[in-house]
């Protein structure tokens, strides 16, 4: 479980792999409350309620039950609308690339087989760290340093965690067969303004795996760069992976072209040395930021806080890395196995209300 043994929150990306994008979309929010009739709401509007009862012969508390049905059926119906829509679009979240970067003159070109994320050997020196021996808790202590370091030292920007290869290959068999899901991340609101009366809300991120090829495999002396990479060098690698978060609003808007507010980059590069997989999460900076160079860039303005971003990453290993099946609570509440499950192959039965009670047992 690789989020609560060495998760660290911190700052801010060097690379700035995301697509850069205005300000307007920072509010980009969707917020989908626990419930529709609430007490206060009872309080407020009890005249017209009566009066709609009464016009439609039923009991008020019939008039609930009524509009609690037709928010379910609407709920399904978006659901399975949004489902056709990812399944016919071609084209996925599109984050900045190497292939993105605008070309300098003088500058050789960009190579036709490198990935198109950014590699590990340029974050860290990993010749020089495999030659000399560093233990895997050695490694996962300079990653989280160095990422601590970034954005002024103030670390902002940034999350990182290692993971053992055995749970990234678990959670990679299961991202291939259901490669999009959306994650819940709670808002705190008044009783008054709280559809359930409890104070609490919820915003869905919709999230998407993407796979890229296997690294080389990396050695102690520095490669030549001139040499083409081949399949052989790096089959005994997992492929590297990332994970786009966007709210789900937006990318109902927007699709393909909804702007990334986290990326998550598996790299798989020390796994078959170390037995380790390094995941770095990289936040999107306003479009105030944006324009400063990351290391002066410490006012901290991005569009996910370090704990949604952290949120987010625990959502990743809470529905991909699957566990025992288990049952919470007395009755029947459907495990993150289920739910990742019904929403790709029953999207007609998903039902948003099981993810938040799934999320609230499991915080």
């Amino acid at each position: 479980m690789f989020v609560r043994t060495s998760f660290s929150i911190i700052g801010r990306s060097t690379a700035q792999p995301l697509r850069a994008t205005s300000r307007d979309l920072a509010s980009a929010r969707w917020r989908l409350h626990s419930g529709l009739v609430t007490a206060s709401y009872d309080l407020r509007y009890a005249d017209k309620l009566q009066q709609k009862a009464k016009e439609k012969g039923l009991e008020l508390d019939e008039l609930r039950s009524q509009a609690r049905e037709e928010a379910r059926r609407k709920q399904k119906e978006e659901t399975v609308s949004l489902l056709a829509s990812i399944s016919r679009s071609h084209e996925p979240l599109r984050g900045k690339t190497q292939s993105d970067a605008p070309k300098v003159p003088g500058t050789l070109p960009t190579r036709k087989d490198s990935s198109p994320v950014k590699p590990l050997s340029s974050i860290l020196n990993v010749p020089r760290l495999l030659a000399s021996p560093h233990t895997s808790s050695q490694i996962s202590a300079l990653w989280t340093a160095y990422h601590a370091s970034r954005t002024g030292g103030t670390g902002r920007g940034f999350i990182c965690a290692s993971l053992p290869v055995e749970s990234y290959n678990a959670m990679m068999s299961v991202a291939k067969k259901y490669p999009v899901f959306v994650v819940p991340v709670v808002r705190e609101s008044t009783p008054d303004t709280s559809p359930d009366g409890e104070g609490s809300a919820h915003e869905f991120y919709f999230l998407q795996w993407d796979f890229h090829q296997p690294p080389p495999v990396p050695s102690a002396t520095e490669p030549d760069p001139f040499e083409p990479v081949t399949s052989s060098s790096s089959c005994n690698l997992p492929q590297v992976s990332t994970v786009l978060f966007t709210p789900l609003q937006e990318y109902k808007l927007r699709a393909s072209f909804a702007t990334p507010y986290l990326v998550l980059t598996f790299y798989t590069d020390l796994s078959q040395s170390h037995g380790i997989v390094l995941l770095r999460g990289e936040i999107t900076p306003s479009s105030g930021s944006v324009a400063a160079p990351p290391e002066q860039a410490t006012s901290g303005r991005f569009f996910l806080s370090q704990i949604d971003a952290q949120l987010l990453a625990m959502g990743v290993q809470r529905f991909y890395l699957w566990g025992e099946g288990k049952k919470y609570g007395e009755g029947h509440l459907l495990t993150s196995e289920e739910l990742l499950k019904q929403f790709h192959e029953k999207p007609e039965e998903f039902s948003w209300q099981d993810l938040i009670k799934h999320s609230k047992v499991t915080a």
